[in-house]
């Protein structure tokens, strides 16, 4: 009897294996992405007595890995170029487990190693738009990984207590098993992370043809004119900066919305049990929105109404939420959650959706999530400062309900000017420049 040969290359049976071992190791690189912030948050009345941090810089210690999501969102286009998207995305999960093992086992190094911890993270997550576009992933592909992300982030919060009381109550080892999945996430992503084609992991554009790389080089236009490529600067296409203007928004939205709404809650009269209660259904009731926005975004004409329109509905919660009563809270923290979780979606949807190829897209998701995560810092102390200055919610929540509405503008403006391309276009001798990503 003959023996059962594997898939061979090129066949459609190694093309589905391999899609879905792709998949696999997107969601689990996903997942690895959040544990690492959520795990001290949901620790962080234990930390001074566990590792002698002192009380003035535990809001230092909750800041920094925003501030290193801003600083190292370069980190990953950097590194793909040099060692491919799967490659980079291994590399970054591996410094992460380190990070959250020598965090909490060697003295003084909490803050260090968080910090380490965060800008690993970013350093990942930007490739992640990458790898689904090398792949030709769909929004389903997208929604995966947003939801990984939410998933991750509550799987940290709720298992860190658990762990500890398993773990004979030492907090050092509930906080560093977290490397264990990283570990992995690292070993799966180097095996099936890099897209076919060319080392630096563009492959090919998603019109099939190879994707340019930056210089010049001659090209022949439809008309049989001889041209020269180039590239046009991020920062001069008003699409990424309308999509990175939507991803920062929508975060700090979220980094507001995430520090101050149990604090809200229980000064409406909630017990502060309830309130973290309803916190924690705040980020449940959003992963199946965090899955099924980049579906839906997949269709254009769905894709021109929900980019504004979420800013509006997220408006329309935060209103909701600060004039509902007590009895009301439940259905208005879900919705809340909902409609939130689904703008993170989307803006990870859009660096897919509105670039032009792979590289266009880790481009895009750098600027989009390093800039967008640098505005998000301000999303906490900004509701705070509103809440000292005025004494009372009001006023913090009708600030970040305009600013809900400005998620809206720029969802509206997203969605609307040519796609971003960091790929090389064409120019004709005339001097005047191609169209890019119509």
């Amino acid at each position: 009897m003959e023996q059962a040969q594997p898939p061979r290359r090129g066949t459609s049976a190694y093309a589905a294996r391999r899609t879905a071992w792709i998949l696999v190791a997107l969601a689990l690189v996903s997942i690895n992405l959040r544990p690492a912030i959520t795990t001290i948050a949901g620790t962080m009345g234990q930390l001074q007595a566990g590792f002698g941090l002192d009380a003035h810089l535990l809001p230092l210690l909750g800041a920094l890995p925003v501030l290193a999501f801003g600083v190292s969102a370069p980190c990953g286009p950097w590194l793909a170029r040099r060692l491919g998207s799967g490659r980079a995305v291994a590399a970054a999960l591996l410094v992460l487990a380190a990070a959250l093992i020598l965090r909490v086992f060697v003295p003084g190094l909490l803050l260090p190693g968080t910090f380490l911890a965060g800008a690993s993270i970013m350093t990942a997550s930007v490739l992640v738009p990458q790898i689904v576009k090398a792949n030709r992933g769909t929004g389903w592909w997208t929604g995966l990984c947003t939801m990984g992300f939410g998933l991750g982030a509550a799987l940290g919060a709720g298992l860190v207590q658990p762990l500890q009381q398993a773990l004979g109550g030492s907090l050092a080892w509930a906080l560093a098993v977290w490397a264990v999945p990283a570990l992995l996430g690292a070993a799966l992503i180097h095996r099936t992370g890099q897209p076919a084609g060319r080392p630096d992991g563009t492959g090919e554009t998603e019109t099939g043809g190879p994707a340019s790389g930056a210089g010049l080089q001659k090209t022949t236009t439809a008309g049989g004119a001889t041209g020269e490529t180039g590239t046009i600067p991020l920062r001069k296409q008003r699409t990424a900066w309308a999509v990175t203007a939507f991803f920062g928004l929508q975060a700090m939205l979220y980094f507001a919305i995430t520090s101050w709404l149990a604090v809200f809650l229980v000064s409406k009269g909630q017990t502060v049990a309830d309130a973290a209660g309803l916190l924690a259904w705040f980020s449940v009731a959003g992963l199946p929105a965090s899955l099924l926005a980049p579906v839906l975004a997949g269709r254009r004409a769905v894709l021109k109404v929900m980019a504004p329109g979420l800013g509006l509905l997220v408006a329309a919660a935060l209103i909701g939420v600060l004039t509902a009563p007590v009895a009301l809270q439940f259905l208005m923290v879900g919705v809340l959650g909902i409609v939130q979780s689904a703008g993170f979606g989307l803006g990870m949807a859009l660096v897919v959706i509105r670039s032009t190829g792979p590289q266009s897209a880790g481009s895009l998701s750098a600027m989009s999530q390093g800039l967008g995560f640098a505005l998000a810092s301000l999303g906490p102390l900004g509701a705070g400062f509103l809440h000292e200055w005025s004494g009372g919610w009001d006023v913090p929540f009708w600030a970040l309900a305009a600013e809900a509405v400005l998620l809206a503008v720029a969802g509206f403006l997203a969605v609307r000017g040519p796609a971003v391309s960091v790929e090389a276009v064409e120019t004709e001798h005339r001097g005047e420049p191609a169209a890019v990503g119509r």
